[in-house]
């Protein structure tokens, strides 16, 4: 394949890491955050952190939409099952999530929910279509990547007149998260950042403009890169050379997929069936302000929270767990004390460890906790 001879090529990753380590001034720590687990996945499973001098450290972000979901959404969708007899449609990272009381959506199931797996919001869809007679909730979860399939189920739903289908609508929206994660003082759990490797899948959608704010309120700079080890090494190394140079630019590494305007359809749509909530919790971050979404007004009749009395609740994460500190990159999985022993992907105490984007399940997949 074109990509795997391109981008993952050992004699330009070597090329480049030798260029890292010239470019890198040993006078100074360097500390860069990749917001999107897609990258943490990528730097674990090709040993990227392995080729950076050791002034250069990688911090793991919040970018995995099953990590920073709450309990308390979890808790929601699995009352949506047991107690109103829905049938509960989400992407499989979801199943797995640990909620209240020892449940996730799996351990409902066995207690005889209808709870399903679909591949796309157009599979929850169909099943409305097939079960008119059952009430169908799609549980939407994602950043920007995964909205605009939503809105087209929506649409879609609105346009049968689908009175027994639903969404509970957990999307997010990467932007104010970054601000939050900029904005948070060292007494709250901050943690001090030279810029950031930007997110791909959100970028193809969004675009690189809406970065622009943390390179002119805060002067960090952002570098949208793509899944690719090498794609991640440039990106580094263009971080790297902005902060010697005192830059602070967006700079988009992925130029194959994204544009400064991003997919203007996919953002339109998404405008039509959406609207900003007033403020979402997110794990390990809080409450931030207008960072999610909720149906717009002429799509109410479709939001679950509307139909069924299933009030947010917020809920404490697990005492031992640090998947909260994990997601601000204030401490990095091993630093956990129950990571590989109490909580491993067969057995997850917390939502980093279940998910394909989670950081701590990207460490113990590919071994990075035995480093050193």
């Amino acid at each position: 394949m074109k990509y795997i001879d391109e981008f993952r090529d050992g004699a330009l990753a070597r090329k480049l890491g030798a260029d890292i380590a010239r470019a890198a001034d040993p006078g100074r720590r360097y500390h860069f955050m990749e917001f999107c687990g897609g990258h943490t996945h990528a730097i674990s499973r090709y040993g990227v952190a392995d080729l950076l001098p050791a002034n250069v450290r990688m911090i793991h972000g919040p970018g995995c939409p099953v990590c920073v979901l709450p309990i308390g959404r979890v808790d929601q969708a699995i009352r949506l099952a047991l107690d109103h007899g829905v049938m509960l449609c989400t992407y499989g990272d979801c199943l797995r999530v640990p909620a209240s009381d020892g449940l996730s959506l799996l351990k409902a199931r066995a207690r005889g929910a209808d709870v399903r797996m679909v591949y796309s919001s157009a599979d929850a869809v169909a099943l409305a279509r097939q079960h008119p007679d059952r009430q169908v909730v799609f549980f939407a979860i994602g950043f920007e990547t995964t909205t605009p399939p939503t809105a087209v189920a929506i649409r879609e739903a609105a346009a049968l007149g689908l009175g027994n289908f639903s969404v509970l609508c957990c999307h997010v929206l990467t932007p104010p998260a970054m601000t939050a994660i900029l904005e948070a003082p060292a007494s709250a759990g901050g943690v001090p950042l030279d810029g950031f490797v930007g997110p791909a899948h959100v970028s193809t959608i969004i675009g690189s403009a809406p970065y622009a704010f943390c390179a002119e309120r805060y002067g960090k700079p952002v570098v949208i890169a793509g899944f690719e080890p090498l794609d991640v090494m440039q990106a580094i190394l263009m971080l790297i050379r902005q902060t010697n140079e005192g830059r602070a630019e967006v700079e988009n590494e992925f130029v194959r997929a994204v544009s400064h305007e991003g997919n203007r359809k996919a953002q339109a749509l998404v405008a039509e069936v959406f609207t900003r909530r007033p403020d979402f919790e997110w794990r390990g971050l809080g409450t931030i302000p207008d960072s999610a979404l909720s149906l717009a007004p002429a799509y109410r009749a479709f939001d679950a929270e509307a139909r069924f009395p299933v009030a947010y609740r917020s809920v404490a994460d697990h005492k031992a767990c640090e998947c909260g500190a994990i997601l601000r990159g204030v401490k990095r999985p091993q630093e956990c004390r129950i990571f590989g022993t109490a909580c491993t992907p067969e057995n997850p105490v917390g939502s980093c460890m279940v998910s394909s984007e989670g950081a701590c399940a990207a460490h113990y997949t590919y071994g990075r906790y035995k480093d050193a």
